[in-house]
């Protein structure tokens, strides 16, 4: 570890109950070859993972939260730990996701320098099928989750998933806020990747390097020939932030495109499926996120 200063990057890190997966981060984050100041890891799960921090060694600021902030409270937490070490750079961590190989943080270093950035992402590989990504890109008109047809393209300019490997200029929070955590779990990252744009800020991929993260393929329902794709999470708490947040953001930022997408795209899902259940929790969410309201956690059911 080094100390802060011009060019140094801390960690921010969220974690819940994944102690092998934790694990694995903190040793991938360990053999990176450019310095990292700390690591600021917010620990909402069930059951401590100091255990796991004690024995990954290093410079971790551990922070223990007896709630359950999720990842739209834990990273905001984690942000403004590893901004207060004085670092100029955040790289933002999950606990399901790790640097690919040692080289990937001071890749992104040199390619936020060679094209003045102010965030800059690696490609998102799936941990069970490397060659391909987690989340698709759209190119040319396309969309493609082969990571062979992106990597010869070296940076993408104006693209980017957060939060997974994302290296963000400190300065950035300053300037658009932290990520919002009522949306508690999902939607964090499309209403910050929104702000980032509306303050011209510059972002962009780098294609040659890679964190690994678990692909989210299941959850995508191509429909009308994949012409509408809705996204449908595994499991009722999930399912309804995902709709909930969806609406909120298609009404804050107006998006016509969204809305209609959304309007007939799960209510045709839904009954295709003879799904009369989903329907009516689509719709509790849906409606709950368009008047504002229902943030935070899931009802119980």
């Amino acid at each position: 570890m080094t100390s802060a200063g011009p060019g140094t990057v801390a960690v921010a890190a969220v974690t819940y109950d994944r102690p092998e997966e934790l694990a694995q981060l903190l040793r991938s984050l360990g053999t990176q070859t450019a310095p990292i100041t700390t690591i600021a890891l917010v620990d909402s799960g069930t059951r401590p993972a100091d255990a796991v921090v004690d024995a990954a060694g290093g410079t971790i600021h551990y922070l223990r939260s007896e709630a359950n902030l999720g990842g739209a409270g834990g990273v905001p937490f984690a942000i403004l730990a590893a901004i207060a070490s004085g670092a100029e750079w955040i790289w933002l961590m999950d606990d399901d996701g790790h640097p690919e190989d040692e080289r990937v943080l001071a890749e992104l270093l040199r390619a936020a320098d060679e094209h003045d950035l102010d965030v800059v992402s690696p490609l998102v590989a799936a941990t069970s099928d490397p060659p391909r990504l987690s989340f698709n890109f759209r190119i040319n008109g396309r969309l493609t989750n082969d990571r062979a047809a992106l990597e010869p393209m070296g940076y993408l300019p104006d693209m980017v998933h957060f939060f997974n490997g994302a290296l963000v200029r400190a300065e950035v929070f300053a300037t658009i806020g932290l990520p919002d955590m009522k949306f508690f779990i999902r939607g964090d990252e499309v209403d910050f990747l929104a702000r980032v744009r509306r303050a011209g800020l510059r972002y962009g991929t780098l294609a040659t390097v890679a964190v690994r993260h678990p692909a989210t393929w299941d959850e995508m329902k191509p429909i009308f020939g994949g012409f509408i794709t809705p996204v449908i999470p595994d499991g009722e708490f999930k399912r309804f932030s995902y709709f909930r947040n969806r609406a909120h953001l298609a009404r804050k930022y107006r998006s016509l495109r969204w809305f209609g997408a959304d309007v007939i795209g799960f209510p045709y899902y839904f009954l295709m499926n003879r799904d009369l259940s989903g329907l009516r929790g689509w719709f509790a969410a849906y409606s709950a996120g368009l008047r504002g309201r229902g943030f935070g956690p899931p009802p119980a059911p």
